[in-house]
């Protein structure tokens, strides 16, 4: 496999691999790793990107145009092999172009590019989402990055999860991978939450709508990552529970439903793409030590 891309500044070092585009390490210039290493042993991805689907279909198929299609979670981006586009000290951008091996799961004519770039002490993770096909095309997108919980020199201290916006969204749960119906209460007061592994027994916490474009991540009176998204409606929270890492999820695109619809168009917050139209989605964070 080949070596991962490196981008850097003074204050940022980020690698990113071709395997997914997936982004490899979050460095600062003191040596300390915010982004978590891939321990097999609680969870072995980094921060992978997902498309064409977030999270489960029914049965593993989804629909298109009437036909079914196998589909594993969080679709195939994450173990497709991305070609390296553009390579500067401070950016990287990775593309996937459809395939007779994507097209016999996904049949469209498809290119998602994957940005990396580094400015000031601020990370962005862009993807982009065009499609070439003649016919409009369904699918979800997401990034699924995780961070070192406890953040560097704040073991023992709380880590906590603030909404910019103060909100205390609905929160869900899947059952067997997919969304139960039920809307439970916000484990949110006034936009502030208090992380504790027990929180993740049963699994993501996942709030569909209401949490914002922002939040912050960090420990009391320690250091905080401050989190922007773009076009990413939905937001999931979810470790291994016990694992020294929090996922922080921002999704264009849930998994399906319990007892719902294998068509990827009627998925909750799938985006279905123009012939010729392109999307774009992203996420940023500012490492504030």
């Amino acid at each position: 496999m080949p070596s991962p891309t490196r981008i850097a500044n003074q204050y940022l070092t980020v690698d990113v691999s071709s395997l997914g585009a997936e982004m490899q390490a979050l460095t600062t210039s003191d040596g300390r790793s915010w982004l978590w290493n891939g321990d097999a042993a609680f969870w072995g991805g980094r921060s992978p990107i997902l498309f064409p689907m977030v999270g489960k279909a029914p049965g593993d198929t989804i629909v298109i145009d009437g036909e079914s299609y196998p589909m594993s979670q969080h679709g195939f981006a994450r173990r497709a092999e991305f070609t390296l586009a553009v390579s500067t000290g401070t950016a990287c951008r990775y593309e996937l172009a459809a395939s007779q091996a994507t097209r016999a799961v996904y049949p469209f004519d498809f290119l998602l590019a994957v940005e990396h770039s580094v400015e000031g002490r601020t990370l962005t993770v862009a993807a982009e989402v065009y499609n070439r096909d003649q016919r409009p095309m369904p699918f979800g997108i997401g990034f699924h990055p995780a961070f070192v919980w406890p953040l560097p020199t704040a073991a023992g201290r709380d880590h906590v999860v603030t909404l910019d916006n103060g909100g205390e969204p609905d929160l869900v749960r899947v059952e067997g991978g997919l969304i139960a119906p039920a809307k439970l209460a916000s484990p949110f007061r006034a936009g502030r939450l208090v992380l504790d592994h027990a929180m993740f027994e049963e699994d993501a916490m996942i709030f569909p709508e209401g949490a914002g474009n922002g939040l912050r991540y960090g420990a009391d009176d320690g250091p905080t990552m401050h989190f922007h998204f773009d076009n990413l409606p939905n937001l999931a929270l979810w470790q291994k529970p016990g694992a020294p890492f929090i996922c922080i999820e921002p999704w264009h695109g849930t998994a399906a439903e319990k007892n719902g619809s294998n068509d990827l168009a009627k998925r909750p917050f799938s985006k279905v793409l123009a012939p010729g139209a392109s999307a774009r989605f992203a996420f940023s964070v500012e490492v504030a030590e």
